[in-house]
């Protein structure tokens, strides 16, 4: 059964791929969907064995590399955290495939898309359930491939080409540093699996000193710093995030599944199975805090500025990441894995509600053609409503049970570090709620701005869209209350040794006892968010936005302020802070060049064709120019030559006589 819960998917895959033009479409959907549905009751069965129940379970499966220098084999591993993202990868896969029944069902290769998702999610449940770090690594490039294949799932559309290379490059960079540090893994450890690397950490010495420019580092430092840089690369934090809006490409059915529990949450996981190496790394914990504080800031204040639909949710994904990873380097892992689970159920239904307007309206993703979508699509209304609320952590709903309680801990770090990510975190909280009200405001109230022949097809969601949003309703409210005690409750023993804890950064005690005041500041910064949203959206913007867009001021400072500070503080957030601006016009266009002129036409074109093939030809040639103008057509001549040749061939074979002999 635990073996199962893994291959289901991939078996499912395959079926389909060989044999779904004789499934058909709806023969392959419900297939691949079934085994879905079948992985996730194993998945609740192994959560309640291994977490309730306080077990953890290895499963060897077959030798994979064996020499005289490293033995690796292929095993599965069960613990907390593994049956933790088992039922949220294994539920949202499960809802998203049935979504996807009805989402995609014009398209003429819904078999395909299936099997994609299918394989996409194996490939986490490998990652997920590995117990090293190659096989860890394994998964983690099998979901890079498998997001490609789906983002690029359109692959006429010239803009899916480039998101999906995109993903892939920038991903690459984040693989780089995963290598390396595999590479130091074995050199410390002389082995890859947890069990041997997480019980002899302690014994490594810390005084091994390595200089990285001019800081120094421990080993065990180094280690943490690259596992970091890949979880950067992965799970989008700033500077390798320019990936993820771009993903958007693809169908809407993929960005909830890459975006909510799958793709973007394995960096997150990598660093959660890594705490022993990460508490041993105190510098590489500040590195984090800062990285997700950053990350979180940056994109809840681009995503308030986005057009898009489904960029707008994309960049709250990326927010939410910053505020996992700004928990783990605040130690508090619990926390982070919890806001993951939660995060997972009201992303997925954001987008799966998301997904749902842009079906009603014929495909239509810009927010500024919507409007008045209120009483045509009343229960996708409600949905995008709860998920909105959840996300900005809305008081007794999901998200409130993981945000509140990060920020509460990065109030209670008493260091510069803490009141960093602590304003940082406050201030995302702020934008977030703006974001979600405009939203809200743009696709559902104000005036209707899209095409007639749109709004007159408008319908809302089917059955097989209605009951995955409505079951990720229902956890979007209540499963943060249900489970909060087991998670991060004072006491909980659910965990039993999973994270490793230095106990100087374990403040989740002191968090409880904070002023009402202080627990009540995120809360006060997001009614204040929304507050202003309300007043510029229902108010200002849309009584007077073509006045203040038109200049038609008589004040010429004030016009010139209105539009022209307007323009430019809109223009930054628009585009995301230039990032992708500042990428393309002074590290890609330059490694185009170098690659051009350097690797292409020195290289390639060069010395290697000159010294290879061409130069091959051109030598060949001028030897039998030169050989062909020996032919005179004398018959003495060519004598001449023959007994030549023999006794050329006749002092060879004496000399190499005389050398065997």
């Amino acid at each position: 059964m635990y073996v199962s819960i893994v291959f289901f998917p991939l078996f499912s895959f395959l079926i389909v791929m060989l044999f779904g033009r004789f499934l058909g479409d709806k023969g392959s959907a419900w297939l691949t969907t079934s085994v879905l549905g079948i992985s996730f009751l194993i998945s609740l069965f192994i959560f309640y064995e291994i977490g309730i129940e306080n077990s953890k379970t290895l499963i060897p499966l077959f030798p994979w590399i064996l020499s005289s220098i490293l033995n690796l084999n292929w095993c599965l591993f069960f613990d907390a955290l593994t049956a933790t993202m088992l039922v949220v990868v294994t539920l949202v896969s499960f809802l998203v495939h049935i979504y996807s029944i009805e989402y995609m069902k014009d398209d003429p290769h819904l078999p395909r898309f299936m099997a994609y998702l299918s394989l996409f999610t194996f490939f986490m449940l490998f990652l997920v359930t590995s117990n090293n770090y190659v096989q860890l690594f394994l998964g983690w490039e099998g979901v890079g491939l498998t997001s490609y294949l789906l983002i690029n799932f359109w692959f006429t559309r010239l803009k899916a080409n480039k998101s999906a290379l995109k993903a892939v490059i920038v991903n690459r960079f984040g693989d780089l540093p995963f290598t390396l540090g595999l590479l130091l893994i074995y050199y410390s450890f002389g082995s890859f699996d947890f069990s041997v690397i997480f019980s002899i950490v302690h014994l490594i010495s810390l005084d091994d000193i390595i200089m990285l420019g001019n800081f120094k580092l421990s080993l065990i430092s180094l280690i943490g710093l690259f596992f970091t840089l890949a979880a950067v690369g992965k799970s989008a934090q700033i500077f390798l995030h320019t990936w993820l809006p771009d993903a958007m490409e693809g169908p809407t059915p993929v960005s909830a599944l890459i975006h909510a529990a799958t793709m973007v949450t394995a960096g997150v996981f990598l660093l959660l199975r890594s705490s022993p190496l990460l508490e041993y790394s105190p510098d590489i914990l500040f590195f984090i805090a800062i990285i997700g504080a950053l990350t979180s800031f940056f994109a809840a204040t681009s995503g308030a500025f986005q057009q898009d639909l489904k960029k707008v949710i994309a960049y709250s994904t990326c927010s939410q990441l910053g505020y996992m990873v700004f928990a783990l380097g605040l130690s508090n892992y619990s926390v982070s894995i919890f806001h993951l689970m939660n995060h997972a159920f009201f992303k997925a239904l954001l987008f799966l509600s998301a997904g749902s307007v842009i079906h009603a309206l014929s495909n239509e993703q810009d927010m500024r053609r919507m409007g008045s979508l209120f009483r045509l699509l009343p229960f996708t209304y409600t949905s995008i409503l709860v998920g909105s609320l959840s996300l900005m952590g809305f008081p007794f709903l999901t998200g409130f049970y993981s945000k509140d309680v990060i920020l509460e801990l990065a109030f209670v770090n008493y260091s510069v570090t803490g009141e960093f990510v602590y304003w940082l975190g406050v201030f995302s909280a702020f934008f977030t709620s703006f974001y979600s009200f405009r939203l809200i405001y743009l696709t559902f109230f104000g005036v209707a701005n899209g095409f007639k022949k749109s709004y007159s097809n408008v319908h809302d969601a089917p059955l097989l869209m209605f009951i995955p949003m409505f079951i990720l309703g229902l956890f979007s409210i209540f499963i943060g209350y249900i489970l909060s005690d087991m998670f991060v409750g004072l006491g909980s023993n659910f965990w039993n040794g999973v994270f490793l804890y230095n106990m100087d950064n374990f403040r989740i005690v002191d968090s409880e006892f904070l002023p009402v005041l202080v627990k009540q500041i995120p809360f006060i910064f997001t009614l204040l968010g929304s507050f202003i949203g309300y007043l510029l959206y229902s108010f200002v913007w849309s009584r007077y936005r073509y006045f203040i867009l038109s200049g038609s001021v008589n004040d010429f400072k004030i016009n010139y302020l209105i539009r022209n500070f307007y323009r430019e503080f809109y223009c930054f957030f628009n585009n995301k802070w230039y990032f992708d601006t500042i990428y393309n016009k002074y590290i890609v266009s330059w490694f185009m060049v170098l690659s051009y002129e350097g690797t292409f036409k020195t290289l390639d074109r060069g010395l290697i064709e000159v010294v290879g093939p061409l130069g091959s030809v051109r030598l060949l040639s001028i030897v039998s120019f030169l050989i062909s103008r020996l032919n005179s057509g004398l018959v003495f001549i060519n004598i001449f030559y023959m007994v030549v040749g023999l006794c050329f061939i006749l002092v060879f074979v004496l000399i190499f006589d005389n050398y065997s002999i």
